[in-house]
């Protein structure tokens, strides 16, 4: 979408808006780790998603690069613009895109952004905006700059991994890490800024997690069932019927692959 010139763009697309962090992943892996994995899986599931709607315009959107991430405020590199901010940016790049879009679908690649994606998201579709988003997953894996993520960007960017640089991080389970994380950032429980052993990551195993998240972001777009706070979720799911209405109630965080700053 970036590079095309104004009469090209198609009304009634489907968008889909990348949307990442600029923070430290540890000494081998670059600040745009998280918006580099969201373009890539938001592009990718365009490509297929267009193949199968030939009838149907997909685009991606420049990628939303600056998301909240206080926890990672300690180490040099670190840009984030919080969770009130963030909120204000989806809200109102939706009410933009809905001027001359149709459908508009926000892919995470930070779990520090959940938050605000479920409340800015919840108040979009409350006011009447065929929105939703889904994040970029990959079930079981580390939290963080660990073995999972530098597979992933080993096979999506090599050159930019250092992979001989890469160190071993604390890698106890984040409902554990979770309460020091979110009270005193990620570096007092790390120094490295890993959370999680990149030990023995490959190409070859971040193509077939890379492949996983974007069959799930198609299959779930596809299907366009989402819970009360707009996640995207799978069709045999039966915890919600699909679109349920969001409503624009404040809730507890959900649960996230990284931890968000208060």
């Amino acid at each position: 979408m970036a590079r095309s010139v104004w009469p090209s763009v198609p009304a009634d697309a489907l968008v889909l808006v990348p949307v990442g962090s600029t923070e430290q992943h540890g000494p081998h892996l670059p600040l745009n780790t998280d918006s580099v994995i969201a373009q890539s899986v938001a592009q990718a599931a365009a490509e297929r998603l267009a193949a199968g709607r030939p009838d149907r315009p997909v685009l991606t959107a420049p990628t939303i690069a600056y998301g909240a991430s206080g926890e990672h405020r300690d180490f040099p590199g670190t840009v984030s613009i919080g969770h009130d901010a963030l909120h204000v940016v989806l809200v109102e790049t939706v009410r933009s895109l809905s001027l001359w879009a149709g459908r508009i679908v926000f892919v995470n690649g930070h779990g520090g952004n959940v938050p605000t994606l479920g409340s800015a998201v919840g108040q979009l579709r409350d006011e009447g905006h065929d929105v939703a988003w889904l994040g970029c997953d990959t079930p079981g894996s580390d939290a963080h700059a660990g073995r999972a993520e530098t597979s992933v960007m080993l096979h999506l960017a090599p050159g930019d991994v250092l992979l001989p640089e890469a160190v071993v991080g604390d890698t106890r389970p984040l409902a554990v890490l979770m309460p020091e994380l979110t009270t005193r950032g990620v570096r007092a429980v790390s120094p490295s800024g890993v959370l999680g052993d990149p030990t023995g990551a490959t190409a070859e195993e971040g193509r077939a997690s890379f492949e996983s998240m974007v069959t799930t972001a198609v299959r779930r777009i596809a299907a366009g069932r989402a819970n009360v706070r707009g996640r995207l979720t799978d069709p045999a799911s039966r915890s919600t019927p699909p679109c349920a209405p969001a409503a624009y109630t404040p809730v507890p965080p959900a649960p996230r692959t990284k931890a968000a700053h208060p």
